[in-house]
């Protein structure tokens, strides 16, 4: 983790999905003025944005699985081809 990067955790999605966002257009900047030690401290920032992101991904995977909501055989998910 970069010593740079707040709690992640305590973000809401949608808060989470802005700021990486908003962390992507200051990579782009930054790669357009020839910063690349920021491009460089840009990019970890942006790797525990992306680890926090499939961390809360999983977790909800996990609770649809665990509710069956997922991976149930329901007619829906059944093929059609004859």
């Amino acid at each position: 983790m970069h010593p740079l990067t707040p709690d992640l955790t305590t973000l809401t999605d949608e808060d989470l999905h802005n700021k990486r966002s908003e962390l992507m257009n200051r990579l782009s900047q930054s790669y357009r003025f020839g910063s690349y030690d920021m491009v460089g401290q840009l990019q970890l920032i942006l790797q525990d944005y992306a680890m926090e992101v499939e961390r809360r991904n999983k977790i909800m995977l996990d609770q649809a699985q665990k509710t069956g909501r997922l991976g149930k055989d329901d007619d829906s998910a059944k093929d059609l081809t004859v």
